[in-house]
């Protein structure tokens, strides 16, 4: 939702106004958003913090699971060659933006599937991606939703809009962006309560900040990412496994075989967090030993638990509860290990036949019309879903797989 105006865009609307307009809004709009009712929430905080705000999720628009989607597709080839990943790419590309262009938002729920899209155009080469999210943009006056400031859901989409601007640097990309920004890295933290409470806001404002220092050349965007990202691996990171909790309520919960839930789709949102974050981090940067570190670690703890489809479960550690293999984090942990074995950090030799395998099961999951199956429902949690479950931000790091396996094809070949 949007409240912006004409008069708030005006010249005359000076920059401190601005930033109180703003902070109006965003009181005016949790109200609003916390008399509405629905069945579907964003990221729902823990019972221990009733304080949290909750919006809606428009989880119609985000995807759904038909009971007959119809026939797999059988034209797609799993061969690690540029070809072949274009097109199974641009096949999945082109049925999710023509099934939901109509519905794109601003919720995080679309912001991987704009990440994905817009790799999907630089590898290709074909631009009706990025000319996809470029319109969502305009239409959405480049702004993001700002109803529960500091919640990172709400910042995920300015990933899109800062890789728009390094392609075209005109400053109504960056400018909403950057405001909401310069407002949290002078936040101070809650001693009681984490700012990235739950691991899957690792992928939805560290990559944000990380950009915005790519783009001003300054580091306190960096040191304030840094500084709350090793906050919350300190608490939601199990150093034993070298997994992370989905937030505080699983640490002590078990899976039917007695083994820690570790959640899929929340690790490949951490997964895909460190490769967007280590993109843009230099290399002499203090602590990026960490980050590599910490990557490696869970990377080797992935491929040791990698299913024989190559697929991984929604419940990580305890595959047999779950008949279906689960798409988004399994197309994340592909991105990330294919990056990992493009920029060197992983053995090519011991990680090559792990993304091969995983790309090999995700094509599995395609259907003949292009949709992408197997993609659990939103949740906070591993669970159970139809074959046919599509939703956009599986599509989204299937195409930033993609974008990764490419590489690896043009760098083999």
């Amino acid at each position: 939702m949007s409240l912006n105006c004409a008069l708030f865009h005006s010249p005359f609307f000076s920059g401190s106004l601005r930033r109180r307009w703003k902070l109006v809004r965003g009181v005016g709009l949790s109200i609003l958003f916390g008399a509405a009712c629905s069945c579907c929430f964003a990221q729902a905080a823990p019972a221990a913090a009733p304080t949290a705000k909750v919006v809606p999720v428009d989880g119609a628009a985000a995807g759904d699971a038909p009971d007959d989607p119809g026939p797999l597709t059988t034209d797609l080839s799993a061969q690690l060659k540029p070809k072949a990943i274009d097109k199974a790419m641009k096949k999945v590309a082109d049925w999710q933006v023509g099934y939901s262009e109509t519905h794109f938002n601003k919720q995080w729920t679309f912001a991987a599937l704009y990440d994905g899209l817009l790799a999907a155009s630089k590898t290709t080469g074909d631009p009706k991606y990025r000319e996809a999210v470029q319109r969502l943009a305009e239409r959405s006056d480049w702004t993001l939703l700002n109803a529960r400031f500091p919640h990172a859901d709400d910042q995920a989409l300015g990933q899109a809009y800062l890789d728009l601007y390094l392609n075209d640097p005109r400053q109504v990309r960056m400018a909403d962006t950057k405001a909401i920004m310069d407002l949290l890295i002078v936040r101070q933290d809650d001693p009681d309560k984490l700012l990235w409470w739950w691991c899957d806001a690792l992928f939805m404002s560290p990559p944000v900040l990380s950009r915005m220092y790519l783009i001003t050349n300054d580091r306190k965007y960096l040191d304030y990412m840094d500084r709350e990202w090793w906050l919350t691996s300190g608490s939601l990171y199990d150093q034993k496994e070298h997994l992370y909790f989905r937030d505080s309520r699983y640490f002590t919960q078990k899976q039917a075989n007695g083994k820690p839930i570790f959640w899929s789709r929340g690790n490949g949102w951490v997964m895909g967090a460190l490769v967007n974050v280590l993109r843009t981090m230099p290399a002499d940067y203090p602590s990026r030993t960490k980050y590599v570190a910490q990557f490696k670690e869970m990377a080797e703890k992935l491929a040791a638990i990698q299913g024989p489809d190559g697929l991984w479960r929604s419940g990580l550690l305890d595959p047999d509860s779950y008949d279906l293999p689960e798409v988004s984090g399994s197309a994340f942990f592909t991105y990330a290990i294919a990056y990992g074995i493009n920029e060197k950090i992983l053995d090519r030799k011991t990680y090559l036949p792990v993304v091969e395998k995983s790309w090999q099961g995700i094509l599995a999951h395609i259907y003949a019309n292009g949709r992408l199956g197997s993609i659990q429902p939103i949740d906070g949690q591993p669970g159970k879903f139809k074959p046919s479950a599509s939703y956009v931000y599986g599509v989204g790091g299937f195409l930033l797989a993609g974008s990764e396996m490419h590489r690896l094809a043009a760098s083999k070949h």
